[in-house]
């Protein structure tokens, strides 16, 4: 299986064990956020090799974090542990519909303060692809660094790169800069995997074949746009097709989802899939997600995807 490296800011998340405002709830359990970790856990379930970088505080949290990613097999060679800083940490509510009020404290976490330094000592040997996200360039002017010379070092040695906007409005000071760098980085990928909301604020425009024709003629070989629970629109070297999205028994948390579906998509690339099915496994993936209350325990290994998949399809008699 292929050799990936991604970079992010993991977090101890706190989910609320009963229905209410965070102000109110009593209860939490507790998981690892962050969108990254959601993708180096859906891919080291498929099988493939993960190498994850970040900094943690030095605290109980960032050593749970860190036991947590050895035991979902990521290889955390460039997990650094900084005594200055604190770990990031989340707090959701529970829902039993529509998007979870999530409250975070990560200001000066010690994710955030990465920068040139912490890629000092990569060696690129063995690895086959870089997923970024657009949440390390919100969190400092030293990360937002750091991920332009992972791109650079990662396109001179033909490292294949997949982007996710992921974009968090709030950690940015001023919208109109978080579109300028979050689309000039997607425009340096291979693939990119925009929401399609997020896709209308970074290009201005409003149809998924105008989105796509934007990204293509920067060099972006494959635009997957999300599109909810209708599925996805891929463009890709002159294919264009629909994926319809699958059936959802019951929607728990939505958040992870778009991790997981870049976890179907980049998996399905690495091994040699037909573009098409690769979209199927990753709006399955995506399915899997939303019906779990953490943010990446319901990424399924390889005999429980196969398993949806082929219980979604005999329950549409397709």
């Amino acid at each position: 299986m292929s050799r990936i490296i991604t970079v992010g800011e993991p977090m101890a998340l706190f989910v609320a064990e009963q229905e209410g405002s965070l102000e109110e709830v009593t209860r939490f359990d507790r998981f690892v956020a962050g969108a990254e970790v959601n993708f180096s856990i859906g891919m080291s379930r498929l099988g493939h090799s993960v190498t994850y970088i970040t900094q943690l505080g030095k605290d109980p949290f960032g050593k749970y974090i860190g036991k947590f990613l050895n035991q979902n097999d990521i290889d955390t060679r460039f997990v650094s542990y900084v005594p200055e800083y604190t770990t990031g940490m989340q707090w959701k509510q529970k829902v039993s519909s529509g998007d979870p009020e999530v409250f975070s404290a990560r200001k000066n976490s010690a994710a955030s303060y990465m920068s040139l330094n912490t890629i000092t000592n990569l060696d690129w040997d063995g690895f086959d692809h870089i997923h970024l996200t657009g949440i390390p360039p919100a969190l400092s002017s030293g990360c937002r660094e750091m991920v332009y010379e992972l791109m650079k070092q990662a396109r001179d040695r033909g490292v294949q790169i997949s982007y996710d906007p992921n974009l968090r409005p709030g950690l940015w000071g001023d919208k109109q800069e978080m579109a300028q760098v979050i689309n000039d980085l997607a425009c340096r990928a291979d693939i990119v995997l925009p929401g399609i909301e997020e896709a209308k604020l970074l290009t201005g425009r409003e149809d998924v074949t105008e989105i796509a024709d934007h990204y293509h003629a920067a060099g972006v070989k494959t635009v997957v746009i999300k599109l909810g629970a209708e599925g996805a629109f891929t463009s890709s070297e002159g294919e264009r097709f629909y994926t319809d999205g699958f059936p959802v028994e019951r929607v728990v948390d939505t958040v992870g989802a778009g991790d997981g579906f870049a976890v179907g998509v980049v998996s399905g690339i690495l091994e040699g899939l037909p573009l098409k099915e690769a979209v199927k496994r990753a709006a399955a993936i995506g399915a899997l997600a939303v019906m779990s209350p953490g943010d990446n325990d319901g990424l399924p290994d390889r005999n429980s995807l196969e398993a949806f998949i082929k219980k979604s399809f005999a329950g549409s008699n397709n």
